[in-house]
């Protein structure tokens, strides 16, 4: 498949596109997060043949059965962080670092965990080759967490897990949020958390179909492959 642009402006043009049109009017409000996403080139996080649909309104294949969000839900869960600039965020399913990318815009350090070795490495070459600097990448476990920085902030899990991993709301402190889809492999509700008193208090965002969480607090193994 052809790459339709030209020219750097190009690319920019159809990510302004993307913002306004898949984005912004779905209802994500946050300015902050919009300008984000307008910064971050998202074609640089695809693999070179689906470069083409890099601001498409679709999820993309990067690799060991992993995908980059549709546009839409990288917006609409950050925005669900309530992020200021001041937090240390641990990002759970580091994929191909598009979305560490947009969060470290965001926050003050981003904590990312991958399962996947050979995802963890290119998405580290990669975010330093672009520049993003505060973005630390660790392969393992991400259900585990990362104890070793807790307490965050801020937690994003970026696939499905049958339930909230109890080692993550551990690691989150007072008064942060999570976000994280939660149901079976094939259909999850989109969840924000807030920790109040030691404990969770949630509410459903929308429905959504993520790849499934792999590891002790998550799936074994995937019983179908996700789009």
């Amino acid at each position: 498949m052809g790459i339709p642009y030209a020219n750097l402006d190009e690319f920019a043009a159809a990510r302004r596109a993307m913002v306004e049109k898949q984005i912004s009017k779905r209802g994500v409000a946050s300015q902050r997060v919009l300008d984000a996403m307008l910064s971050v080139p998202r074609h640089e996080f695809v693999p070179d043949q689906f470069r083409a649909n890099a601001y498409a309104d679709k999820p993309l294949p990067i690799g060991e059965g992993q995908t980059i969000s549709q546009p839409f839900m990288v917006g609409a869960m950050t925005e669900a962080l309530e992020l200021t600039g001041s937090e240390r965020v641990l990002e759970i399913g580091t994929g191909s670092g598009y979305q560490s990318a947009v969060l470290s815009l965001l926050a003050r350090e981003v904590i990312s965990i991958e399962s996947h070795t050979s995802l963890a490495l290119a998405a580290q070459e990669r975010l330093g080759r672009l520049g993003y600097a505060n973005v630390y990448i660790h392969n393992g476990d991400g259900s585990l967490g990362f104890p070793d920085a807790a307490p965050y902030d801020a937690i994003l899990i970026t696939a499905a897990a049958p339930e909230i991993p109890p080692l993550l709301v551990s690691q989150l402190s007072e008064g942060g949020r999570l976000v994280i889809p939660v149901g079976s492999q094939d259909n999850q509700e989109l969840l924000q958390a807030r920790k109040n008193g030691g404990t969770l208090n949630s509410r459903v965002l929308f429905d959504c179909r993520f790849v499934p969480l792999l590891g002790r607090y998550g799936w074994s193994r995937p019983d179908r492959k996700s789009s």
